[in-house]
């Protein structure tokens, strides 16, 4: 049973790929990961805000802003306890690839085009195989267009992969008017994958405080839907990689994921509520669906069930809105 893949030039044992998120936070931890066949691990997001403000005003940031992020500081009992700064990073970075045999994906998280992305080569002097470019911005300003948006993304992306060799990701949110426009923008800026799709926490409304306040909630099998769809709809349409995030808690899910055109499946809150030995259970589920179905190969089911390939390309566009709504009893 062939479950090999490739992901940003790298040959993977398996699909299966730990995400940004307090999985990485320490090298035990990585290590963990590793022995219950995690393929690669992607570090946890080291924030712009974390780089380039002073130490009075981190503490503001990683207390009021970070737990609208996937990766946030508010998973961890102890903020201050866990609270890694560059440096720190970096050095992880360089340990976790002396200590392990998979590989190491760094992570950096920002908006804007500054000195936060000379961090890159840090990264990549640290030893990191690939990084992962986790570009989020909230656009509050309602005089800025839509393309202005989208080209700050591209900015960005373009300083970084100036500035380094390693492979580079884009991690995106599913919040483009265009987004397969700006998938394929992001491939001509030389994107070696697209990751979908950042899962951000919305804030809430405190009754009782009156107060707005973070709500971190795990994501359940039913949000895959959405990155499910797209990486359907771009296999072979963009010439990056495909990684797939949001909800993917079983082997069912790894394997709709594959089928849709998706190189690597990437995992968190399914392995923050069962612990990493649930990446073998997964693993071995796949190999049991694998030969009960007479696949030889993750190579053999990738993209089967995209777009590209369905007799009825439709499934994936309106015809499948109207459908659904029909179909409910």
């Amino acid at each position: 049973m062939d479950l090999t893949t490739s992901y940003l030039g790298l040959k993977l044992k398996n699909p299966i790929v730990p995400s940004a998120s307090p999985l990485s936070y320490t090298l035990e931890s990585m290590k963990q990961l590793e022995d219950a066949g995690a393929s690669a691990i992607v570090m946890f997001s080291l924030f712009e805000e974390q780089i380039v403000h002073e130490t009075s005003e981190l503490l503001h940031y990683l207390s009021q802003g970070t737990e609208s992020y996937a990766e946030a500081l508010s998973y961890f009992p102890d903020v201050q306890q866990y609270n890694l700064g560059p440096e720190e990073y970096i050095d992880l970075i360089y340990k976790a690839k002396k200590s392990l045999e998979i590989p190491v994906i760094g992570s950096l998280n920002g908006a804007s085009v500054g000195g936060w992305v000379n961090y890159a080569k840090k990264i990549e002097e640290a030893g990191a195989d690939a990084l992962e470019l986790n570009i989020y911005y909230i656009p509050t300003d309602p005089s800025l267009s839509g393309s202005e948006i989208e080209n700050r993304y591209l900015k960005v992306l373009k300083m970084v992969k100036s500035t380094i060799k390693i492979p580079v990701a884009v991690k995106i949110s599913p919040f483009f008017s265009g987004l397969s426009h700006m998938a394929q923008q992001l491939d001509k800026e030389g994107a070696n994958g697209l990751v979908l799709f950042n899962r951000f926490y919305q804030p809430d409304i405190d009754l009782e405080t009156m107060e707005v306040r973070p709500s971190v909630i795990l994501s359940t099998p039913q949000a895959m839907r959405l990155p499910l769809r797209w990486i359907a709809i771009l296999f072979n349409k963009v010439k990056a990689n495909l990684a797939a995030t949001s909800g993917i808690h079983t082997a069912e899910d790894v394997l709709k994921m594959l089928m849709a055109g998706a190189d690597v499946t990437m995992m968190c809150s399914a392995i923050l509520k069962h612990g990493p030995e649930h990446i073998k259970n997964v693993l071995r589920d796949i190999e049991r669906w694998m030969t009960d179905n007479e696949y030889v190969s993750v190579t053999q089911m990738k993209g089967s069930m995209s777009q590209k390939s369905l007799a009825d390309p439709t499934a994936f566009e309106r015809a499948n809105y109207m459908k659904s709504l029909h179909s409910y009893k």
